[in-house]
């Protein structure tokens, strides 16, 4: 597992950005030996010709059934009924539990499963006012973003306007090795450009003063300044430039602003009414909570900084999307089964494109452990799980208004005061989703945070 540079006297400049994979994402990503099967030969390509090209019929992989999760209705009581009382009673309890367990003063919770949903608050938006977390709270989602764009770049290979074995060089220039990086190594992350979020250039301003606004130009230019990593497909590394040169493709192809594309083609046809795009603005919508954080040059462990309106342009495409539960839950099922999003042939290419079944593992921006398949998310401040169980048809989101690790932590960040003790180092939704899934009676196989 990689370790976190700079960890003593620059620890909280450098808690995110250079070891992303890790704290974000908790991926086995982490160690950057999840080889090519994630580059290109863990699915086919998309055919270019009206739709992706056909998957194996029975794969043996992270979703054991992937035609069947593709092509399975959604229960009608899903959304209308309350989850049965002695299972709420559970989930309740160990949610309680959880909350007292992370570094984080507030969280929402929601499960949908076919026997219905369940959601809740705990904790405190705002420490200062001592003003409650509540369930329809906008937080900033963070890298969820990502599994947002990649799905608008299948939807465009669906569509034939790209193939994801075209090369990054078709649309933008100035990628190293760009005329072998493809663009489903950009959405699996093994095509060995560096993250622009791993650059001091970048860093040295940003948490110097994060009210400055970075442009998706300037931040790929920073990225793409940078020596690639390793050849394309041969080494994961988590970079968020590959989601951010994903932005362009989609811009490139639809003739108009990303923002667009996430409204027309996500959100309006799943009725995601509270999900928005920021742009170049600090501000979430009302209602929100404080977000905190130890990222940034004045946050220290007894005074995380209020990371609430930091400027998230940096992140775009890569993790910029700001959501309620509600929403989340409709999406975690739509980014799971494909429905209302993907035909069934394109959904059933991104459920195998994850190349450990073993472990959990990253194919076409998402990640899989155990039949779950999405994405953590993080922007200073925030921390958001959101994962569907493909062996139950349930979706499960949970929200945090910090992203501090907490635990047995040895270089990661965290507060003076450590309510999880010496439980397993983990960051604040990770640690509340476990719980949960555990309860579920289905856990997540989420690699160990250091």
């Amino acid at each position: 597992m990689a370790t976190i540079e700079g960890v003593d006297v620059q620890v909280h400049r450098f808690t995110l950005f250079p070891a992303m994979v890790c704290l974000v994402l908790l991926l086995s990503a982490c160690d950057s030996s999840q080889s090519t099967a994630g580059g290109t030969g863990a699915s086919s390509s998309a055919t270019g010709t009206g739709g992706a090209a056909s998957s194996p019929s029975s794969p043996v992989g992270c979703v054991p059934n992937p035609e069947q999760v593709a092509a399975k209705p959604a229960s009608p009581t899903a959304m209308t009924s309350p989850l049965p009382a002695e299972l709420v009673g559970k989930l309740d309890a160990a949610a309680r539990k959880a909350a007292t367990q992370i570094a984080a003063s507030g969280v929402i919770v929601g499960v949908r499963a076919p026997t219905g949903s369940w959601t809740a608050a705990y904790g405190q938006a705002d420490p200062s006012t001592n003003a409650p977390m509540a369930v329809g709270m906008h937080t900033r989602i963070g890298s969820i973003t990502k599994t947002f764009t990649g799905t608008l770049i299948l939807q465009l290979a669906q569509q034939g306007r790209l193939t994801l074995d075209d090369t990054i060089d078709t649309y933008v220039d100035g990628v190293p090795n760009g005329d072998r990086v493809t663009l489903r190594m950009l959405a699996n992350m093994t095509s060995g450009v560096a993250s622009y979020t791993f650059s001091p250039k970048f860093t040295d301003v940003y948490f110097a003063d994060p009210a400055t606004v970075f442009t998706p130009d300037q931040v790929l230019a920073i990225g793409l300044a940078e020596p690639a990593m390793f050849a394309p497909g041969a080494q994961f590394s988590y970079s968020n430039t590959n989601t951010v040169l994903l932005g362009k493709v989609i811009e490139k192809l639809t003739g108009r602003p990303v923002e667009e594309a996430y409204r027309s083609r996500i959100f309006a046809p799943l009725g995601l009414a509270n999900t928005s795009y920021p742009g170049a603005s600090s501000a979430i919508p009302e209602p929100h909570p404080q977000g905190f954080t130890l990222q940034g040059d004045s946050a220290t462990p007894d005074r995380p900084s209020n990371a609430t309106n930091w400027n998230p342009q940096w992140a775009w495409t890569a993790g910029e999307l700001i959501s309620t539960m509600s929403d989340l839950l409709t999406y975690g099922r739509a980014l799971g089964t494909g429905q209302g999003l993907l035909d069934e042939a394109t959904q059933v290419q991104r459920l195998t494109s994850f190349p450990d079944p073993a472990s959990y593992s990253y194919g076409l921006a998402a990640g899989c452990g155990n039949g779950w398949v999405g994405h953590m998310g993080e922007l200073p401040g925030y921390n958001t799980a959101l994962y569907y169980d493909t062996t139950t048809d349930t979706t499960v989101a949970v929200q945090t208004n910090s992203d501090i690790a907490n635990g047995d932590c040895t270089t990661a960040a965290t507060l003076t005061a450590n309510p999880a003790g010496d439980a397993p180092c983990s960051i604040p939704a990770a640690r509340v989703f476990q719980a949960i899934a555990d309860t579920l009676g289905h856990p997540i196989n989420f690699p160990t945070m250091k």
